[in-house]
């Protein structure tokens, strides 16, 4: 029996209405850990070819890591995971909170859903009990009032996931909510749970969890924590989370703007992280076993944005800020909350209403289309107006509830060149061309356009002497040089990998990617002490890049080739007109052909070779390869 782990799975059949248990497969956790590498292969193995993402047939999975729950620092961390309505390939999302390590505490490492309900209904765990229940009285509510009303159902230590108003409307783009405000963003996994009319999981756990080095585990842990807490980087986490990376991102020329048209904002200060601490900030916040408290308070005291509660975070000062042309913030603010009620991926939220705007400049897009809606850059009034009429799908929200590439698909009219996008999934807050290899993780990515399947920030700012520990000193200058196509496919591979793997064992990207605290060995310490596994540093590479690659041939099944890891034209072939990476475009198919070379896949077609497979153990994956 593995230590530190719940034991079991939970398998709900929706259709029928019955839950069953199944102990955890050791085999599985040796193989594929658990997190997204225990959702890839389950999945894979369960949808077929040709499922459609928001029928009964799809399988909709919540995992959690190895080490979730665990003292590790930030081992907060669950993967929610399905066939994507937005992308129609693979979708997983990710999110921190205290809903993960609370279903750890009950026992279970994940909860899997099958078929779909004929009425709305939620499941409630409690320890040994699981039961299935009618959801009337919090269909409709949105994740605020769900998670109150559940609270007083249950007690108010029980720890919530849910959808809002968004995912009941199958929004392609709609989110899974936990703890209130912790998203699992990406993908539209949010519209899978409402096909399956399933609103929310509730969850309390009163058990422990059992560790297999009870001697050396909190003086190992104690080490973590030392490490963390005194890492530089740790204050500045602490004081602003990820609001101050709108500077950063302005002074290297990577903050997307005008819906990427340029990576800079005039505007950039007044959304910035010291804005939103002097006028508006409250206190931070932590997740379960955080140190570094991304999370914080925010309120907005009064006017038409006035709120109190979860702030913003980079992704969404760039999506519905400069993204867009904003730079009133209380409207950031107030949207960012907003689209945490009604349950919405703010990304690919903001990027549809910039992609809106920009058709609307380009007269592409009329006042007749928006139902007398002034789309013009910058109008925040439009912007918070829009994220309500898709939440609840009305008049021109019902196109955009659909994600731009559909969007512009409905409209053509040359609309779809300004669709800022991969594998219809719209691109984050990382602008390319001012670091190359954001670009190569974009295409790459298994779920669509996406920064953090790589992560790949080890050439974002001064991280030479972790490149070299990493990769060698013969990389050098080159992979650290944003700007230099040269190596980032040795990069994003090997980001991938590790980045995975983190996933896979429950833990945040901050502090296991940048800063560059913990790495391989340590994870190897923490497994050691954690469940008694002897995982190597190979074992976890390998086991990384065997995610990987199963994650990439779920999508070979589905017609994906290099054909479709490709980025828009505007960044590989419009050189960036202003600021740091002015002139600068994204050299993708060079940093693709180092990229496959290094994965063991055909250059030509971007397929895993039958060699590269077999290696890694995924015989039987052979056969689904195209003649």
């Amino acid at each position: 029996m593995i230590k530190g782990v719940g034991g079991e799975i939970i398998w709900v059949d929706l259709t029928k209405g019955i839950v069953k248990k199944e102990a955890l497969n050791e085999v599985m956790v040796k193989n594929y850990l658990l997190g997204a590498g225990f959702l890839s292969r389950v999945i894979y193995d369960m949808v077929p070819p040709g499922t459609d993402p928001l029928s009964s047939d799809n399988v909709l999975g919540i995992a959690t890591g190895v080490l979730t729950g665990s003292m590790f620092p930030q081992a907060s961390r669950h993967v929610v995971a399905a066939l994507s309505p937005l992308t129609d390939v693979w979708g997983e999302s990710h999110a921190a909170g205290f809903w993960g390590p609370e279903l750890k505490f009950a026992g279970y490492d994940a909860v899997m859903f099958l078929g779909a309900s004929e009425k709305p209904v939620y499941l409630n765990i409690r320890d040994d009990t699981v039961e299935i229940l009618d959801a009337e009285g919090v269909w409709g509510k949105d994740v605020f009032e769900t998670d109150d009303i559940l609270k007083e159902r249950h007690g108010k230590e029980c720890k919530t996931l849910a959808i809002g108003q968004a995912g009941e409307n199958l929004v392609r783009f709609a989110a899974v909510m936990n703890d209130r405000d912790r998203a699992s963003a990406r993908s539209g996994l949010g519209a899978v749970m409402g096909s399956k009319k399933l609103k929310a999981i509730c969850v309390r756990g009163t058990g422990k969890i059992e560790v297999a080095d009870e001697k050396n585990y909190l003086s190992t842990m104690d080490e973590f924590y030392r490490r963390m807490l005194s890492n530089p980087f740790t204050p500045g986490r602490a004081k602003y989370g990820t609001t101050s990376l709108v500077e950063l991102m302005q002074h290297i020329g990577r903050l997307p703007s005008y819906n990427m048209k340029q990576g800079v904002f005039e505007g950039y200060e007044k959304i910035s992280g010291d804005a939103i601490n002097a006028q508006y900030f409250v206190k931070p916040r932590s997740d379960f076993s955080c140190l570094q408290r991304c999370a914080r308070y925010t309120k907005v005291p009064s006017g038409p944005y006035a709120y109190v509660g979860g702030s913003p975070e980079f992704e969404t000062q760039s999506s519905i800020g400069s993204r867009c042309g904003n730079e009133n913030l209380e409207s950031v603010l107030f949207g960012h909350h907003l689209a945490n009620q009604y349950g919405m991926d703010t990304i690919s939220l903001g990027a549809t209403i910039s992609w809106a705007m920009e058709c609307w400049d380009e007269g592409l897009i009329t006042s007749e289309d928006t139902g007398g809606i002034d789309l013009n850059w910058g109008n925040h009034e439009t912007i918070i107006k829009l994220t309500e009429m898709i939440a609840k799908r009305e008049g021109f929200g019902n196109l955009l509830a659909e994600g731009s590439f559909r969007a512009a698909e409905k409209i053509g009219r040359g609309t779809e060149q300004f669709v800022m996008h991969v594998k219809k999934q719209e691109f984050a807050g990382q602008e390319p061309r001012a670091q190359k290899s954001m670009g190569l993780a974009a295409a790459t990515a298994a779920r669509g356009a996406d920064h953090l399947y790589a992560f790949p920030v080890l050439d974002e700012a001064g991280f030479d002497e972790d490149i070299k520990k990493r990769f060698g000193e013969q990389y050098l200058p080159e992979m650290a040089e944003r700007l230099n196509p040269t190596f980032k496919g040795i990069m994003v591979k090997e980001c991938e990998d590790y980045m995975v793997m983190i996933e896979s064992v429950g833990l945040c990207k901050y502090g296991t990617q940048i800063p560059p605290e913990f790495y391989y060995e340590d994870i190897e310490l923490a497994l050691k002490v954690h469940t008694g596994l002897d995982f190597t540093k190979e074992d976890l590479q390998e086991i990384g890049e065997r995610i990987v690659n199963l994650n990439r041939m779920f999508n070979v099944r589905l017609g994906v080739t290099r054909a479709d890891d490709q980025i828009p034209k505007r960044l590989t072939d419009e050189p960036a007109p202003l600021g740091p990476s002015k002139g600068q475009v994204v050299e993708l198919d060079q940093m693709l052909d180092e990229y496959y070379e290094q994965r063991g896949w055909d250059i030509q077609t971007g397929l895993p070779t039958k060699e590269t497979l077999r290696r890694l153990g995924l015989e039987k994956e052979i056969k689904e390869l195209p003649n």
